[in-house]
């Protein structure tokens, strides 16, 4: 493990081992250089990170505030949402109308002449090709579906739309890349690869995306409360 990842999740770690109510704040770049035995550089590093998925913030003169807010919550980033927008880009494969095969009339609850779009699109960070995804979502609901929408935020799209996303239902499947998968993503074929299948959930319980994503660089980090309910049915079951 990379100097700075060691120092993100040890500082994690640290965060969610303490409970008390009220503002806390992470000592100064200087101590926790010293302490870890790093760089300032390596320490501001984890940093950003901390506080691109929310946890901490950075205030000048002030210090490096904690998030009472994600304290309090479970946390969920991956290799992709640890990044800020501005480090991502996409680009446009296809994009086409099609009839719903069964699974997709019975996933969107659509009749067989209901219309989906269907999209492929190539994720990029800082300029590395990462991820081929591929989704479909009901053309009712999205008849302006076009190449500025997937080539900029999917989700803030459908928020522009009036919708309310409630839930993202996802699994996750180890794969290799295959021969035209390797070709857009200019890697081996063969290559370990994350299989990540979503569906997004608008507030009412209706899928607005089905999407397959085939990621090279895939990393994901969890902090959430141990379910001891789980834990004791797994043990009777």
């Amino acid at each position: 493990m990379k100097k700075k990842d060691f120092v993100t999740q040890d500082l994690l770690s640290k965060i969610y081992q303490h409970s008390e109510p009220g503002p806390r704040k992470l000592p100064p770049e200087r101590q926790l250089a010293e302490e870890y035995g790093v760089s300032r550089f390596t320490i501001r590093q984890a940093l950003e990170k901390l506080v691109s998925i929310g946890v901490v913030s950075i205030i000048q003169g002030s210090g490096i505030w904690i998030n009472e807010q994600a304290r309090s919550s479970p946390l969920v980033y991956n290799s992709i949402t640890e990044k800020s927008f501005d480090r991502i880009t996409f680009r446009l494969i296809s994009l086409h109308k099609k009839l719903p095969d069964r699974d997709e009339q019975q996933v969107f609850g659509l009749g067989a002449r209901e219309f989906i779009w269907q999209f492929c699109r190539l994720r990029l960070v800082d300029g590395q090709k990462v991820q081929i995804e591929t989704s479909r979502l009901p053309a009712k609901d999205f008849p302006d579906l076009n190449q500025k929408a997937i080539e900029s935020s999917l989700q803030q799209y459908v928020l522009s739309k009036g919708f309310r996303i409630s839930h993202l239902l996802t699994r996750y499947q180890a794969v290799a890349v295959n021969k035209e998968q390797a070709q857009l993503l200019e890697c081996k074929k063969g290559q370990p690869a994350m299989q990540i299948s979503n569906r997004g959930i608008l507030e009412g319980g209706r899928v607005f995306e089905i999407s397959d994503i085939v990621d090279i660089n895939y990393s994901c980090t969890y902090v959430i409360p141990f379910n001891h309910a789980n834990l004791a049915r797994r043990k009777t079951s």
